[in-house]
């Protein structure tokens, strides 16, 4: 029988690499060899809580990736043997990494209704290695955030947490013209990483953000009850913190945009007055419908440098190791696991 490695969750941070059978293609399909698949904050949350609820179980989880294709079903035309690709992994049904059923840290993964759903499995332009191939689905979060924000040229940005989704959100914005796009974190190290992505940081638990706000995004007069705010016109929360989201709704100027992207575990109040004093405009964002052919193009357009965004590499073989790396989020950034080794 030909078998293949597979990362499993069988309870709270039971992660195990189970030997199962190598999946083969029906006539629809596409089998993919898995080149580099990234860990990603729900992979991490999904081991805390030993799975999605619900889902199967052991669950097999990974959904950042790029690959090449190793076989295609009889009735697929649109990706051939030897195409390098990108894999929306809710993209036909296939739910990678989320139902608990198919997961991409694994030599192997097979893309269900490749004929049907085309669009969820896509060629790798030639510029971009397998690296920038698997954040392209992280990038693709972040896009959207700022999507739903409707981000434009010449709008004043800030984003609330320095992990990949957060970072990733603040480089779309950037990319998109945004006018003096802050980050804000508590981690330096973050916050450097930040840095050296040319984004303006500030340390959250030190100084005055309101301040630093009105400093560096100008203030607006909208409201004489309100009086002077800062003229920040997007606010992008990405930490999962419901203090955090307080805050940003304390903070915003009347009419301002709230895209929450951050995994709220918890229920979070909103102090309705506000809301409806400043008029706040507050959406939540997830996914990615539109997002992999836009950040594909933002990669390959020669504007951003990503690779700071990783910070560490390891083999499959060594996927406990990745994982634990993955936890200590003061070290680690985005994770990558090579599954060929």
């Amino acid at each position: 029988m030909n078998t293949m490695p597979l990362a499993r969750i069988y309870a709270p941070n039971d992660i195990r690499l189970d030997e199962i059978e190598r999946p083969m293609p029906g006539p629809h399909d596409v089998l993919v060899r898995v080149e580099r698949c990234g860990i990603c904050g729900s992979d991490l949350s999904y081991a805390k809580i030993g799975g999605i609820p619900g889902a199967a179980s052991p669950f097999a989880l990974g959904h950042e990736f790029a690959g090449v294709v190793a076989e295609v079903g009889q009735n697929v035309r649109h990706v051939q043997v030897g195409d390098r690709v990108v894999v929306n992994p809710t993209a036909g049904g296939n739910a990678i990494g989320s139902s608990g059923i198919k997961g991409a840290f694994a030599p192997y993964i097979l893309y269900n209704n490749a004929v049907d759903h085309p669009e969820g499995i896509l060629k790798l332009p030639r510029a971009l290695d397998f690296d920038l191939g698997a954040l392209v689905e992280p990038l693709s979060v972040g896009m959207h955030g700022v999507n739903k924000g409707k981000v434009v040229a010449g709008d004043k940005v800030v984003v609330f947490g320095a992990g990949p989704v957060g970072l990733a959100a603040a480089i779309a914005a950037n990319y998109f013209g945004a006018e003096k796009v802050i980050v804000v974190d508590l981690s330096e190290k973050r916050l450097e990483v930040a840095r050296e992505l040319g984004l303006i940081t500030f340390r959250a638990d030190e100084g005055n953000l309101k301040a630093f706000l009105r400093e560096q995004h100008g203030t607006v007069t909208n409201d004489p009850l309100l009086g002077k705010q800062a003229g920040t016109d997007v606010f992008i929360e990405a930490t999962g913190v419901g203090a955090v989201f307080n805050q940003i709704c304390e903070t915003a100027r009347k009419g301002a945009r709230i895209v929450v992207v951050g995994v709220h575990f918890v229920p979070v109040e909103l102090n309705m007055i506000n809301l409806l004093m400043k008029e706040l405009l507050i959406t939540g964002a997830t996914e990615y419908p539109v997002e992999f052919p836009a950040v594909m193009e933002m990669l390959t357009s020669g504007k951003v440098n990503v690779r700071p965004l990783i910070s560490h590499h390891f083999p499959l073989s060594r996927f406990g190791e990745a994982f634990a790396q993955a936890q200590r989020q003061n070290e680690a950034l985005k994770v990558l696991v090579d599954c060929q080794a």
